[in-house]
């Protein structure tokens, strides 16, 4: 697990890599360091298939106690929202799900967008959040319309939560490198 300071100063954190880089790994050790147990763990992930289930099952072994798990494939907000209560720092694992989910529900992305934004900000004030997002932008560009519009979406997504942290850090081969920080 890569190091994380025992005292972090961060509110609002920011976690990017590619697929198996290490950045949930990551997140929840930014999490733990943020404050004591209980921590929330905002899940955006719907078990479809098999593997997902698998992967879910994997995540919450690997967490293990001091967790609250909160299941949000859309209401990301409202869960931010009610996570404010329910534990010292919270982690929400990941925003490209959710974005995913948010284009199959036909959801305006912008105003989704925005609100997380505001919404972050506002649980920030009262516990550290950290947030996990994949980079998906980094490889050629897709062949389907579907693709290079969820592509530039994701982009655009972690621009904006980017921009509203105060830490983000980018994950390749289970290394951080760190792009921006607080204090």
């Amino acid at each position: 697990m890569p190091e994380v300071s025992p005292h972090p100063s961060f509110r609002r954190a920011l976690v990017l890599g590619g697929a198996r880089s290490g950045k949930s790994r990551h997140a929840e050790a930014l999490t733990m360091a943020a404050g004591p147990a209980p921590w929330v763990y905002i899940a955006t992930a719907e078990a479809g298939d098999d593997e997902m289930r698998a992967r879910i099952a994997h995540h919450r072994e690997r967490r293990g106690a001091g967790w609250h798990t909160i299941e949000a494939p859309l209401d990301l907000c409202g869960a931010l929202s009610g996570a404010a209560d329910a534990g010292s720092s919270v982690l929400v694992d990941c925003l490209t799900l959710w974005l995913a989910n948010l284009m199959a529900a036909g959801r305006d992305l912008e105003a989704e967008q925005a609100a997380l934004v505001d919404t972050l900000v506002t649980v920030s004030q009262t516990r550290p959040v950290v947030l996990v997002s994949n980079e998906v932008g980094l490889g050629i560009v897709p062949d389907n319309a579907l693709a290079r519009a969820f592509r530039d979406a994701a982009g655009r997504l972690n621009q904006a939560v980017a921009a509203a942290c105060d830490h983000a850090v980018f994950m390749a081969a289970g290394l951080p490198m760190v792009l921006k920080t607080a204090g």
